[in-house]
């Protein structure tokens, strides 16, 4: 994980989705006209371990946003030297989860009709658990992932949304409305590559290793195979498997995905 971009990650742009209030073209390319990719947050059902599972809907941007925020911090603590003139080196003990923070804005003026509220009622669905995960007394959100083009964004949860309707229509129904959509990172749940057979997106597990773990320890305990440590040296593309740093993230892919690489090193 070292060195890759903690934000957003490569991914397959999706199928275009009707708009609120565009009944024009049912939200099909026209013709003739150069097309940009739209931005849409993806639903999944949440899986044990805060895992992204089946697709529960797509909330669509109208219009693309302006901006999106990112922030990612860590926490560092410093240990004062007794009598000591300078300050002591910093010591990593931990990152925060990334926070994303986009507006969407949805306009129905042209239809006069309740679309902008469906898209409204949709995006706060997403700060509520999921039916199913109460009904298994183990309440969940579902997980949302921003995908934009090429891009997507991180698994997260919506933390909050902030809506202000600004116009209606005779009857009372809004028809405008700008949503201030705040989102956490789900931890420890980066996104895998698509899979190319299914197109669907999975989880992989993740380890941060501590004081004495090691390559063969790690094997032994995910899959009950201390051999397997050189498998996932070459899968995390670890040039020194006898030296792996305290802190270092390792990708922890199912038996079944690392065992081509398995086969190819030993």
């Amino acid at each position: 994980m070292t060195g890759k971009q903690i934000a957003l990650m490569t991914s397959a742009a999706l199928a275009d989705f009707a708009q609120p209030g565009d009944k024009s073209s049912g939200g099909k390319p026209v013709k003739g006209r150069p097309q940009m990719d739209k931005a849409r947050l993806t639903v999944y059902d949440p899986s044990p371990g805060g895992s992204a599972g089946a697709k529960r809907g797509v909330v669509p941007f109208q219009f693309n946003p302006k901006e999106v925020t990112i922030t990612k911090s860590a926490k560092w603590e410093r240990k004062p030297s007794k009598g000591s003139k300078t300050a002591g080196p910093p010591e990593f003990t931990g990152s925060e989860p990334a926070k994303m923070t986009v507006e969407m804005f949805f306009d129905a003026t042209g239809a006069q009709d309740g679309s902008v509220v469906k898209a409204v009622e949709l995006l706060l669905t997403c700060c509520v658990p999921t039916p199913e995960s109460i009904a298994k007394k183990k309440p969940s959100p579902p997980i949302v992932v921003l995908h934009w083009g090429s891009t997507a964004s991180f698994p997260a949860f919506v933390t909050s949304v902030s809506v202000k309707f600004s116009l209606f229509s005779s009857d009372g129904t809004p028809i405008r409305a700008t949503c201030a959509v705040q989102l956490e990172e789900m931890p420890g749940e980066p996104f895998r590559r698509q899979n190319p057979t299914s197109g669907s997106y999975e989880v992989r597990r993740v380890h941060r290793t501590i004081a004495g773990d090691s390559l063969a320890s790690i094997a032994f305990a995910e899959y009950g195979d201390p051999t397997a440590w050189r498998a996932l040296a070459a899968f995390n593309e670890i040039d020194d498997p006898l030296r792996v740093p305290t802190g270092t993230l390792l990708l922890l892919p199912s038996p079944e995905e690392l065992s081509p690489t398995l086969v190819g090193v030993r």
